[in-house]
C-alpha cells in the first residue's frame, strides 16, 4: 500500500505538470500572434523549449546527484514556475525564448527526478501495472492540457498564464509532502550518440524524422491553425486530435512492429504519414471537421515513428547498453526538435501554411528511401525485443524499459 501511496503521488506530479507544460507552447504561439510577433519568432519559441529540454536532460542527474531527488524537483519545477509567470512581466520574443528555455528545463529535469524515483521503487510484479499507469497518465494529461488552450487563449493574458504557473507549482505538492524516504541516486547515464548510430542508423533517421513531425506540428500547429481559418477557441481541438491519433496508433502499431520485419513497419508508417500530409494539406480547405480528421490522420501515422525506430535499434543492443542508448536516441530526438519548429515557422512565412506538411512529407519521404538502403545492407536481427511505447521524457527512461525489452523477446 505504501509503494501504491508513493506510485499516487508521482503520477499526481506528472498530470499537472503535463497540464502545465502541455499548454504553454500553444498558448505561446496564439498570444504571441496576437501581440504582433513574427510567425519566425513564434517558431523560435519552440526550438528554445526543446534546447532547454536538452540542458535539462543532461543537467538533472548530475543536480540529483548533488542534491538529492526532492530538491532537484523543487529546483526544476521552480524554473518552469518562472518561466511561466514571467511572461507576463515583459512581453517580448527575446525574453519569451529565455522562459521557454526554463520551462524546458524544467519539463526534462522533472521527468527525470520522476522516473528515476519511479525505476527505484518498481519492482517485477508493480513494473507493468506502474508503466502501464505511466504512460495513460502522461498521455490523457497532455490531451486534457489540449483542450484547456482555447478557454486559456480567451483569457486576459496575466490570468491566462497565472493559471499555468499555479498548476506548475502545484506540482510540488505531491512529492514534497510524501513520506517515503527518497531512494538512491542512479548514475547519470553517458552520452555516447554514436552508440544509436552504431547500433542502427536506421534508427536515429527515424528518430530525427519523428521530432521534426511532432515537434513542428506541436510548436507550430496553432501558426497553422489559424492560417487556414481555426478560431483561437479550435486550436485545441486541432491538437487534441493529433494526440488522440497518436494514442490510437500505438496498440496496432505495436502488434505490427511485433509481428513483421520492423523495417516494413517504419517504411509503411512512413508511406501512411506521407499520405496524411497530403489529406491535410488536401482537406484544409474544407471546414473545421475536415481539418480535425486531418490532424487525427496524422498524428495516428507519425506518433509510432519514434517508438518503432528506438524498437529497432534495441533488436541489436544488449541488456547492458539500453540506458546508454535510449539516451542516445534522446539526444538526436532533442537535436531534431531544436531545429524544426523555427525552421517550419519560416517555411510558412516564405511559402504559406502548406509548406509546414509538405516539409514533414518530404522528411518521410527520406525516411523510406534511406530505410530501403538499409534493407540491402544488413539482414534483420533474429531475436527481437517487444515493441515498448516510449515516451520522449528523459535521457533516464531507458531504466525504465530496459526491463521490459529484456523480457519475452520476439523470435
Amino acid at each position: 500500500m505504501r509503494m501504491m501511496i508513493s506510485f499516487a503521488s508521482l503520477f499526481l506530479s506528472v498530470a499537472l505538470l503535463q497540464l502545465s507544460s502541455g499548454a504553454v507552447g500553444p498558448l505561446d504561439a496564439l498570444t504571441g500572434l496576437a501581440y504582433g510577433f513574427t510567425r519566425a519568432e513564434v517558431g523560435f519559441l519552440g526550438s528554445a523549449h526543446f534546447f532547454g529540454f536538452f540542458i535539462g536532460c543532461w543537467w538533472a542527474p548530475r543536480l540529483m546527484g548533488s542534491v538529492g531527488h526532492s530538491r532537484a524537483f523543487a529546483t526544476f519545477t521552480a524554473m518552469g514556475a518562472i518561466g511561466m509567470a514571467g511572461h507576463v512581466i515583459i512581453i517580448d520574443p527575446t525574453a519569451w525564448a529565455l522562459m521557454r528555455i526554463a520551462s524546458g528545463i524544467c519539463i526534462a529535469g522533472s521527468y527525470t527526478v520522476i522516473e528515476a524515483w519511479l525505476q527505484a521503487k518498481v519492482t517485477n510484479g508493480t513494473r507493468g501495472r506502474a508503466m502501464g499507469t505511466y504512460r495513460i497518465v502522461d498521455m490523457g494529461a497532455s490531451f486534457v492540457a489540449q483542450f484547456m488552450i482555447g478557454a486559456l487563449a480567451n483569457l486576459e493574458i496575466y490570468l491566462a498564464y497565472n493559471i499555468l504557473t499555479i498548476l506548475c507549482c502545484a506540482a510540488l505538492f505531491p512529492l514534497a509532502l510524501t513520506k517515503i524516504p527518497q531512494p538512491e541516486t542512479p548514475s547519470a547515464p553517458r552520452l555516447r550518440p554514436m552508440l544509436a548510430w552504431r547500433m542502427s542508423p536506421l534508427a536515429v533517421i527515424g528518430v530525427i524524422v519523428a521530432a521534426m513531425s511532432s515537434a513542428s506540428f506541436r510548436m507550430v500547429g496553432p501558426i497553422y491553425g489559424q492560417e487556414v481559418g481555426l478560431q483561437a477557441s479550435q486550436i485545441g481541438y486541432f491538437l487534441a486530435a493529433f494526440v488522440a491519433g497518436g494514442a490510437l496508433a500505438q496498440y496496432p502499431t505495436g502488434w505490427l512492429a511485433d509481428k513483421y520485419d520492423r523495417r516494413w513497419v517504419l517504411i509503411g508508417m512512413s508511406v501512411a504519414a506521407v499520405v496524411s500530409c497530403a489529406f491535410t494539406v488536401l482537406t484544409a480547405s474544407l471546414g473545421t471537421l475536415g481539418v480535425m480528421l486531418a490532424a487525427g490522420f496524422f498524428g495516428l501515422t507519425s506518433f509510432p515513428i519514434y517508438s518503432i525506430s528506438a524498437a529497432h535499434a534495441h533488436d541489436f543492443a544488449t541488456s547492458e547498453e539500453r540506458v546508454e542508448l535510449s539516451a542516445a536516441l534522446m539526444f538526436f530526438y532533442a537535436t531534431g526538435a531544436i531545429a524544426a519548429p523555427w525552421f517550419t515557422s519560416a517555411l510558412i512565412t516564405a511559402f504559406g501554411p502548406a509548406a509546414l506538411f509538405v516539409f514533414i512529407a518530404l522528411g518521410h519521404i527520406a525516411l523510406v528511401i534511406f530505410g530501403l538502403v538499409r534493407m540491402r545492407v544488413r539482414q534483420a536481427p533474429g531475436a527481437r525485443t517487444p515493441y515498448v511505447y516510449a515516451p520522449r521524457t528523459s535521457f533516464t527512461i531507458g531504466r525504465l524499459l530496459r526491463r521490459a525489452r529484456d523480457v519475452d523477446q520476439v523470435d
